[in-house]
C-alpha cells in the first residue's frame, strides 16, 4: 500500500461503552499507550477496571502472561477532558451513532492534537465523508470499524473515504495489525462491507417466509444442515437484535437508493415496531426463555405412511438417479400414473417445471442437490399436490436415514435463494470495489462467520449455476431484487473465477 507509516505510540479512545473497552484493550495489549475519555462521569474509570479484570481473566485462563497483562494496565491512562487527548497519535471516536455529535468530537479533537495526528471513527453506519466534512483537514481522517467483542473478533476494517490519503490509510492497517486485528481496507460506503454483504443471507430468508414457502425453523435448518452456515438467519437475527439489524437494513437500503437487492420485508418491520427484539426481549422469530434458550418448532416433516419403493425421473438426470438409488428408490422407466415424478431444477419452481416439461403437477416432486445431502434434504411441492405421494416419499427419506423439509413452490427452494443471494451480493461488492475480491472473502468469514465468503462460495456452486438460479428467479417472479450482478455474469460466460480480478 503506497504511503509513508506514521509513528503511533499513543491512541486516545473516545467513548468508555463496549466498543471503547474493547478497543482500548487491544491497543494496551498491542503495546501502545492508551488515553481513555468519556464525558459520562466515572465512565471512563469503571471502563478501565473492566478491562483490568478482562486481563486478570485472561492471565487466569492462561490465554496472557501474568507480566505482560501488568505492562498492559500500566498503559492506561483515564483522562477527564477531551484536551488531555493532545499527545496522542490517533485518536479513535467510539460514540453514539449520531452525526451532529460525532462532527462535534472531530471539530474539536482536531483543535487539540498535533497537526499530523491522525483521526478514525468505529461508527458502522455513518459515511466516514460526512464526519470528516466538520473538519478542515480530511486527509488524516478515516475509519476504523472494530467488531463486537472487540478482544475476540479479530477483523477490523479500515475505511477510506474520498479524502484520506495513503498515508492514514497505511498507518491505520499497521495499527490494526500491531492490535492483533486483520485489517481490510474497505471504500466509504452505507454499511461499508461486512454490514452490507451479511444483508442477503438474513433479507432473502425473510423473503422466503413471506411468500409462505417455509416457516423460520425450516430456513434455519436448511441453511445450517444442508449449506454450512453456523447459525440460520432467524436464529442470528433475534440474537443480534431486530432492533439493531431491522435500522441497519434500512440505512443501507436508503444509502443505495433503495436498490431492491437490498430490501427488506414488513415482518422485519412488524417485529421491530412491536417490540419483538430476539433474545433480548425474550421474543422475535422465536420465543426465549429466562436462560435464553430458544423454543423452536420441528422443522422435519412427519410421515406415517409405507415408504415409497418407486419414483419415475422428469428426465434424464445422472446426479438425481445416483442420489435416490443410494436412499433405496427404485427407479422406474414406465410410467403408470401412479407413481412420484422427481426432478432437481436449478432455479425452477414445480409449478414452471411442470408447465414446461408438461407434467402432471399432482406428482412432480422436486429435490434440492445443490447442497449437502448428507442430513437433511429439502422437498419442493407445486399446489395441488397428491398428499398420499408426498408422505410415501418423506417415509422413504426418512427410513435412509435423512431429515427432511418438505416446502411449498419456490424458485431455487430456500438454500439455492439464499446462497446466489450472497453470492450475487458479493460479486456486487466486488463490481463496485468495496474492497479487492479476495479482502471481501476474508471479511465476510471473520466478520460473520459464514463457512465461505460469498465469492468462494460462487466458485463452489460454479458460477454459471449461480447466475442460473438468478436468471429463473427474476424471469418467475419478475422482481428486479435477482438482478445479476454484472461481475458474475461476464465470469459466468467466460467461465473465469469469481475471483478473477478485471
Amino acid at each position: 500500500m503506497a504511503g509513508a507509516l506514521q509513528a503511533v505510540d499513543t491512541v486516545g479512545v473516545v467513548g468508555a461503552g463496549a466498543m471503547g473497552r474493547g478497543i482500548a484493550q487491544v491497543g494496551m495489549t498491542g503495546g501502545m499507550a492508551v488515553r481513555l475519555f468519556d464525558a459520562a462521569p466515572g465512565a471512563a474509570g469503571k471502563a478501565a477496571a473492566a478491562i483490568s479484570a478482562q486481563l486478570d481473566q485472561m492471565v487466569a485462563k492462561g490465554r496472557l502472561d501474568a507480566a505482560a497483562a501488568a505492562a498492559a494496565k500500566a498503559r492506561l491512562t483515564v483522562i477527564e477532558t477531551l484536551e488531555e487527548m493532545a499527545p496522542a497519535d490517533l485518536v479513535v471516536e467510539a460514540i453514539v451513532e449520531n452525526l451532529s455529535i460525532k462532527q462535534e468530537v472531530f471539530r474539536k479533537l482536531e483543535a487539540i492534537v498535533r497537526p499530523d495526528a491522525l483521526l478514525a471513527s468505529n461508527t458502522s453506519s455513518l459515511r466516514i465523508a460526512s464526519i470528516a466534512s466538520a473538519c478542515r483537514r480530511p486527509e488524516r481522517i478515516a475509519g476504523l470499524h472494530f467488531f463486537n467483542p472487540v478482544p475476540l473478533m479479530k477483523l477490523v476494517e479500515v475505511i477510506r473515504a474520498p479524502a484520506s490519503s495513503d498515508a492514514t490509510i497505511a498507518t491505520l492497517v499497521g495499527v490494526g495489525e500491531r492490535m492483533g486485528r486483520v485489517p481490510v481496507v474497505v471504500q466509504d460506503s452505507p454499511g461499508f462491507l461486512v454490514n452490507l454483504g451479511g444483508r442477503a443471507y438474513t433479507q432473502e430468508a425473510l423473503r422466503i417466509v413471506s411468500e409462505g414457502v417455509a416457516t423460520p425453523a425450516q430456513v434455519d435448518a436448511v441453511m445450517r444442515d444442508a449449506w454450512g452456515f453456523r447459525m440460520g438467519p432467524f436464529e442470528l437475527m433475534d440474537l443480534t437484535g431486530i432492533d439493531v439489524n431491522f435500522p441497519v437494513s434500512q440505512i443501507i437500503h436508503e444509502g443505495y437508493f433503495f436498490d431492491r437487492r437490498l430490501a427488506t420485508t414488513p415482518q422485519h418491520q412488524l417485529l421491530r415496531e412491536s417490540g419483538q427484539f430476539g433474545r433480548k426481549s425474550r421474543r422475535g422469530f422465536f420465543d426465549y426463555d429466562e436462560a435464553g434458550k430458544a423454543s423452536v418448532p420441528s422443522p422435519d416433516a412427519p410421515s406415517s405412511t409405507p415408504p415409497a419403493a418407486r419414483a419415475v425421473l422428469a428426465e434424464e438426470d445422472e446426479a438425481l438417479g445416483e442420489l435416490l438409488r443410494s436412499l433405496g428408490f427404485e427407479i422406474s422407466g414406465f410410467d403408470d400414473g401412479e407413481a412420484a415424478i422427481l426432478c432437481a431444477p436449478l432455479g425452477e419452481d414445480c409449478s414452471t417445471y411442470a408447465a414446461r416439461m408438461k407434467l402432471d403437477h399432482r406428482r412432480l416432486f422436486a429435490l434440492d442437490i445443490a447442497g449437502k445431502l448428507d442430513r437433511r434434504l429439502t422437498l419442493m411441492h407445486a399446489p395441488g399436490t397428491r398428499r398420499d405421494l408426498l408422505d410415501g416419499l418423506v417415509a422413504r427419506l426418512h427410513e435412509a436415514g435423512r431429515a427432511v423439509t418438505v416446502i411449498n413452490d419456490s424458485p431455487g427452494f430456500i438454500g439455492q435463494r439464499i446462497a446466489a443471494m450472497v453470492a450475487n451480493l458479493g460479486c456486487e461488492m466486488a463490481q463496485i470495489r468495496i474492497a479487492t475480491p479476495s479482502d471481501i472473502d476474508k471479511a465476510m468469514t471473520m466478520g460473520l462467520n459464514y463457512p465461505f465468503g460469498p465469492l468462494a462460495l460462487t466458485d463452489a456452486m460454479g458460477p454459471a449455476a449461480v447466475h442460473t438460479v438468478l436468471v429463473q428467479l427474476q424471469a418467475i417472479t419478475g422482481d428486479d431484487r435477482y438482478r445479476p450482478s454484472l461481475w458474475l455474469r461476464r465470469r459466468a460466460q467466460l467461465g473465469l473465477s469469481a475471483l478473477t480480478e478485471d
